[in-house]
């Protein structure tokens, strides 16, 4: 059996993979994903596609007569085209909570930086500046505690901060399908978190029903001042209006490690806004989820071979 990885992996990956990929007799092969030749050459005879971030789609499955599997290197399977691997007869597999806790410490790290405005203060003490801050920026500071924390969404990752966030004295609210009956933090509706939140969380799967829920008409009905985290997906956000609530002051911060369109576009105005702290995707990334996910995916791929159901099937 043969495996593809689409994906840019570092050395620690590469090794972690080759010796996975060893205990479970599975041949794998690594590509770049903006080499497309080698991908070419590589996934025609591949049966398993392990899948990161590059939308996996019906001409590349085309070039894979083979394929069997698609398996998602973590959650979000928006994209991978599910019907064109339905129509294929392709499985289509992701894991489930395998990166929450790297998602859950990046929310947090993000929460702190735009409130401790990290990305403010470090350059300026690396240019010899720091004990000479402008003093308006001193008066935007602040603590998690007092401030009323808002998940949009309760699954893996807000359960894991909500407890953390009340030991550092916040209060939390969520909103979700519906209420979680072991959930820290009080259930309201959509509009009442959004309303009522100094720091709003996003924890929601992307679908055509969460496409743009945090609009600008949403971003306006915020707090003035309040911050939004988002490290589930872009398309969640009105990102237009966003840079917009951002510049004019109604928000008094964001951070960010997803986007409406991946790679951001050097010239995105949102690039250039001082409360603003991003990061490039990788809140899931750590050497210990991928760990975790080699572990699910190998296992998808005995599974696979011996002919018994797999594990986190989605088509």
């Amino acid at each position: 059996m043969k495996a593809v990885l689409h994906y840019r992996a570092s050395e620690g990956f590469q090794a972690e993979l080759a010796r996975q990929a060893a205990g479970a007799g599975v041949e794998t092969a690594i590509v770049d994903e903006t080499d497309d030749a080698a991908f070419a050459r590589e996934f025609a005879d591949a049966e398993v596609m392990l899948h990161v971030l590059k939308p996996v789609t019906a001409h590349m499955m085309d070039q894979a007569p083979r394929l069997k599997l698609i398996q998602k290197l973590g959650v979000g399977v928006n994209t991978i085209d599910l019907a064109s691997a339905r129509e294929r007869g392709i499985a289509v597999a992701n894991m489930p909570g395998v990166n929450s806790q790297a998602v859950a410490e990046m929310t947090l790290a993000l929460m702190l930086a735009v409130l401790r405005r990290v990305t403010y203060f470090d350059p300026l003490v690396r240019a010899g500046d720091g004990w000479r801050p402008d003093l308006a920026v001193l008066d935007t500071v602040g603590e998690i505690a007092g401030r009323t924390v808002g998940f949009v969404g309760y699954g893996e990752v807000p359960k894991r901060l909500a407890p953390a966030l009340q030991a550092l004295g916040a209060q939390v609210i969520y909103t979700a399908r519906a209420e979680k009956p072991d959930a820290v933090g009080r259930f309201c509706e959509l509009g009442e978190v959004v309303e009522r939140a100094d720091i709003l969380s996003l924890h929601i799967p992307l679908t055509e029903d969460t496409r743009g829920v945090i609009d600008g008409l949403a971003l306006w009905r915020m707090k003035r001042g309040a911050i939004l985290i988002n490290t589930a997906r872009g398309e969640l956000v009105d990102q237009q209006a966003l840079c917009e609530a951002l510049t004019a002051g109604q928000l008094g911060g964001a951070g960010l490690d997803v986007f409406n369109g991946e790679p951001v576009d050097p010239a995105d105005p949102l690039l250039g806004l001082p409360n603003v702290v991003l990061a490039p995707h990788v809140a899931w990334l750590t050497p210990e989820t991928l760990a975790r996910s080699l572990v699910v995916a190998f296992d998808n791929c005995r599974r696979l071979r011996d002919g018994v159901p797999l594990l986190n099937q989605v088509v």
